[in-house]
């Protein structure tokens, strides 16, 4: 499921089918991590958790890597019926939270 997943969400970044929530953009611009950082990261991510329950789509978490290799989480939402990845929110992971590779979290 998270490979089909993944290749729906790097189609549509490839053909620049990305919208960002009002959030993300302000985390973003709070954090340094451009328009660009995420479209690279989410070309190249992997789905690392999948939140099947969220309304009013389901959403993953995407690791990616920027231009500048920073690692880059982002909370998407893909809408196929729109052909739209709508982008939630958007962080650098931080090794306290996630393990060395930043694909899992550490037990509290």
């Amino acid at each position: 499921m998270n490979l089909f997943i993944s290749s729906i969400i790097q189609e549509l970044a490839v053909r620049d089918r990305i919208a960002f929530k009002k959030h993300s953009l302000l985390r973003m611009h709070q954090r340094g991590i451009g328009v660009d950082d995420v479209r690279t990261a989410l070309i190249s991510g992997q789905v690392v958790e999948t939140y099947e329950a969220d309304k009013p789509l389901p959403s993953c978490l995407i690791l990616g890597y920027t231009q500048n290799n920073r690692p880059i989480h982002a909370v998407i939402a893909p809408d196929e019926a729109e052909e739209m990845l709508w982008v939630i929110t958007v962080y650098e992971p931080n090794i306290e939270d996630w393990e060395e590779d930043f694909r899992m979290r550490r037990n509290p």
